[in-house]
């Protein structure tokens, strides 16, 4: 029989104060909040060697001590199941970034 598959890592790439971050997560899920997403498990390199990614160290500081955070459904970017962790990164958004001006609810029209 063969073994189970290894528990999914999911990339995440959201909005957040102007810039876009990149973190790696074992789960995600929709939260008990309407139109929220809860990231928990975040994964982090291990230091093995000399080289520190300033990037990473800076998401490691931000995100090591939590276990969930919840982050607004229309700040995501996009989400991707991968086979291994990749470099977690923090960028300055560069250029013109207009978020939809949408409301995520519309009320309907009163009776």
């Amino acid at each position: 029989m063969a073994n189970p598959s290894p528990e999914p890592i999911y990339r995440v790439r959201f909005v957040n104060q102007d810039q876009v971050y990149q973190v790696y997560v074992r789960h995600i899920y929709q939260g008990e909040m309407y139109g929220f997403v809860v990231l928990e498990d975040f994964i982090f390199g291990e230091h093995t060697t000399l080289v520190v990614d300033p990037a990473e160290e800076k998401l490691k500081s931000e995100f090591g001590d939590v276990s969930a955070t919840i982050v607004p459904m229309h700040a995501i970017i996009r989400i991707d199941v991968v086979e291994k962790r990749g470099k977690a990164s923090v960028t300055k958004i560069d250029g013109n970034v207009t978020r939809f001006p949408s409301p995520i609810y519309t009320p309907g029209e009163p009776e």
